[in-house]
């Protein structure tokens, strides 16, 4: 290999017929052949050897191919075939030098050689020099007739053959004009052509269809040099721009484009070396196959170790990201337009099936990237509409408007999202995604819905067990003939009222006309349950409220003032009156009379419980067959409308009157205990007896005033224990709790009052000491004094104590 600043030069085919890939493929490299795409033309040239094929191609295209040493002697310089990029010209133009044919290095077998890379030569080539000595045109037997004959048949191995440019270049002109050659050239040429033997189906094809004949003289190299160089100068323009309209190679056809050549030479040598048909459509074909599939094998290497792409994959998996579908459409794009900058020149077939393989495979790897993306995308509308439904429904629109408004705004918004994710070379459908959303949004409004519906319905329910709970206890605690009436009317009015205020709340949440019944008529119930429930409490607590309504009607009058028990009251009737009301309370607590049903508990009760003979009857006779009261049902009352079932409210009565009968008892002894407190002046004969039989002791007394100081002190004392023991308030009782209450509370009363006396006795002493003596001196009737300051002294501590 042979290398310069002008140009570059390597051998493709060695002499033993093995194909140098591996050079080739650092010659196309060396020269960056791959950027020229179709934009190149490749050269060869043929002959016999040693007729100056390599001198007239260093001097054509600049090249450094080997020249032979004229004073070495004519021998094979060039072995096998060599290829050299020429320089200065334009487009790049390839050169090869192939081995001179009828050498006799090769002797008897260099016809399969000479025909191998002949037919090489016009497969690969767009221009065929054919170098051919002047003297032998016109000669039968001429070394250019064996040449030509090699080149046509091997033509005919060609399924498809290009149009190739063969220039026969004559060396060393004679005086012989060109103009008398070229047509005997021309006819030689044609009967070369017409004597070729060819396939039946290209029998009557003229040589036009094959090739383009030109034909150029110069003169002798060695004789005139400076002609030769002239002459070799104005050829060389021709080669500028030679596979533009119009140039020397403008009718080519099926070029391989310039990154297949290696490839393309490689494959067609060694199908020639199998001694093959070669079959260019095909060939050609099988290079697009072959270069395509490696460029879009580069290309989704080059895609998988983008940095742009790793850095997108990478952010996607932590959340959505602006601009994704821009910024991944610009990266597959961009691979896509290298493939398709690189693969424009092969096949169109082929080239687009590579390039929709490429196109399937970069998506495929996108795709997990592109769902994830989606993923985020519904994921982060879904908590933003949360978000923004719950604001909403803290304003006054409507549940449904603010649903609805919420809903259009966050599925555009996903829209929008899903728009600007989008990979435009796919067709991927991603509805389950948005159907997904939709699916996750509408169960977010159903289950705030049904928690607002569920807030409204306990909020209202709320409302009924205040507006009814305690209003119901209170009519109940006062029952009557009104009581389940007023109830009624309660309950219908609350129940009215609290269900038009829940109707126009529904009213925004857009709700169907079955299931808003179905929720007032929801909460109708629990208001009938509410009234119902408080019925069954009060009725727990019945035999307390019958209590109550007894004691409060047998110990007040009609003012409301507790009674007292002068003995002028009925306790009887009284009594009989409280024990009515209370029975009247029971036969309201019963039954729930929230419909309209007339029902005979009370008569039932009335006639069962306060009927004194009927009541005798039964207990004389212990008969329970016309006892209204042995059952477990009220006649014209429904089972679960009872509270209290006729066998509760028999047993309930013989409790109450057994709880209130001592309340009876304690008024009776109140009674008789007043009436012998107001009885305390002894008969008038007796008054009488005492002044007759007590005259002696009334006249003893006034003889003798000390027994009346005596008896006056003690007259003090009894008032005082009378006073400090309450004697009448103990016996008010009764007379057996006054005995027993005075026996415990005697003897401290005693004590305490002569410890007082004590104290006072002390005090006196202590305050005069010096009048002591002298009041012992005195007269009689002053002795009366301390007893009467001791009898003040008891009075007023007993005074004292009983204030106290």
């Amino acid at each position: 290999m042979a290398e310069s600043e002008e140009c570059c030069s390597t051998q493709v085919i060695n002499g033993d017929g093995s194909f140098n890939d591996e050079g080739i493929d650092r010659f196309v490299k060396e020269i960056k052949l791959a950027e020229c795409g179709l934009s190149y033309a490749v050269v060869s040239i043929m002959g016999p050897q040693s007729s100056g094929k390599s001198t007239l191609l260093n001097h054509l295209f600049h090249t450094n191919f080997r020249e032979m040493d004229a004073f070495m002697g004519r021998s094979q310089t060039t072995k096998g075939i060599w290829i050299a990029k020429c320089a200065g010209l334009e487009p790049c133009t390839l050169v090869m030098d192939l081995e001179g044919t009828d050498g006799r290095e090769r002797g008897e077998d260099d016809t399969a050689f000479e025909k191998q890379s002949a037919l090489f030569a016009l497969a690969v080539s767009d221009i065929v020099l054919i170098n051919m000595w002047c003297h032998d045109i016109g000669r039968e037997q001429a070394a250019n007739k064996p040449l030509l004959k090699t080149v046509f048949q091997v033509m005919m191995r060609l399924f498809s053959p290009r149009k190739t440019t063969l220039m026969f270049v004559i060396r060393d002109k004679t005086r012989t004009p060109l103009e008398h050659l070229e047509p005997v050239l021309r006819e030689d040429i044609q009967k070369i052509w017409d004597s070729v033997p060819k396939p039946e189906a290209q029998m009557e094809t003229s040589l036009s269809e094959f090739f383009n004949v030109e034909v150029v003289a110069l003169s002798s190299y060695e004789g005139k040099e400076e002609l030769f160089k002239e002459q070799v100068a104005n050829l060389r323009q021709r080669f500028f721009h030679s596979i533009a309209p119009g140039g020397i190679a403008g009718d080519r056809r099926g070029a391989v484009p310039a990154s297949g050549f290696s490839f393309s030479a490689q494959h067609i040598w060694k199908v020639i070396k199998e001694n093959k048909d070669l079959d260019l459509p095909a060939h050609k074909v099988m290079v697009a196959t072959v270069r395509c599939e490696e460029i879009a094998s580069e290309k989704y290497t080059s895609f998988t170790s983008n940095e742009n792409w790793h850095s997108l994959e990478e952010a996607v998996k932590s959340g959505p990201v602006a601009g994704f579908g821009k910024k991944l459409n610009s990266i597959l794009y961009t691979s896509l337009s290298e493939y398709d900058a690189e693969a424009t020149y092969f096949d169109e077939g082929v080239r687009s099936a590579k390039r929709k393989h490429l196109e399937e495979k970069l998506l495929q790897l996108v795709q997990p990237a592109y769902q994830s993306m989606l993923g985020h995308l519904r994921i982060e509308t879904l908590e933003n509409f949360k978000e923004a439904f719950d604001k909403a429904l803290k304003g006054d629109e409507g549940f449904s408007v603010a649903a609805r408004k919420c809903i259009e705004t966050y599925m555009a918004s996903f829209d929008a999202g899903y728009a600007d994710a989008a990979v435009e070379l796919a067709n991927w459908d991603s509805s389950k995604i948005r159907d997904k959303l939709r699916h996750d949004i509408n169960d977010h409004v159903a289950s705030v819905r049904a928690a607002k519906l569920s807030e409204l319905t306990s909020s209202y329910e709320a409302k009924l067990n205040e507006a009814l709970s305690g209003p119901v206890e209170a009519l109940l605690d006062g029952a009557n003939k009104e009581t389940w009436p007023l109830i009624r009317k309660l309950l219908q009015r609350e129940t009215e009222s609290i269900l038009s205020g829940l109707s126009t709340v529904l009213s925004g949440f857009d709700m169907d006309e079955q299931t808003q019944k179905k929720t007032l008529t929801s909460l109708a119930n629990h208001a009938r349950g509410v009234v119902e429930g408080k019925a069954k409490e009060e009725a727990g607590r019945v035999l307390i409220r019958m209590k109550d309504r007894f004691s409060t009607l047998f110990n007040h009058d009609s003012d409301s003032m507790p009674r007292v028990w002068t003995g002028k009251e009925d306790v009887r009737s009284i009594s009989k009156t409280a024990h009515s009301a209370a029975l009247k309370l029971l036969s309201v607590m019963a039954a729930i009379r929230l419909d309209d049903n007339v029902d005979n508990i009370e008569n039932t009760l009335c006639s069962a419980l306060l009927d004194t003979k009927g009541i005798a009857s039964v207990a004389k006779w212990g008969s329970t067959t016309s006892d209204p009261l042995a059952s477990s049902t009220w006649d014209k009352v429904p089972p679960n409308k009872i509270l209290i079932t006729p066998v509760q409210c028999k047993i309930l009565w013989r409790q109450y009157r057994a709880e209130t009968e001592y309340c009876v008892t304690q008024a009776i002894s109140a009674q008789e205990a007043n009436k012998r407190s107001n009885n305390w002046l002894p008969p008038p004969w007796a008054i009488v007896a005492l002044i007759i039989l007590g005259f002696n002791e009334f006249l003893t007394l006034l003889r003798n005033p000390l027994y009346v100081g005596i008896i006056f002190i003690g007259y003090l004392m009894l008032k005082a224990l009378w006073v400090q023991l309450d004697i009448s308030g103990e016996f008010s009782h009764g007379v057996l709790p006054g005995i027993i209450s005075l026996s415990t509370k005697f003897i401290p009363t005693i004590m305490s009052l002569l410890k007082k006396l004590a104290e006072e006795g002390q005090a006196a002493a202590n305050n005069n000491p010096q009048s002591t003596n002298a009041s012992a001196s005195k007269s009689l009737p002053n002795t009366t004094s301390p007893s009467l300051t001791a009898s003040s002294t008891v009075t007023s501590s007993a005074n004292g104590t009983k204030e106290e």
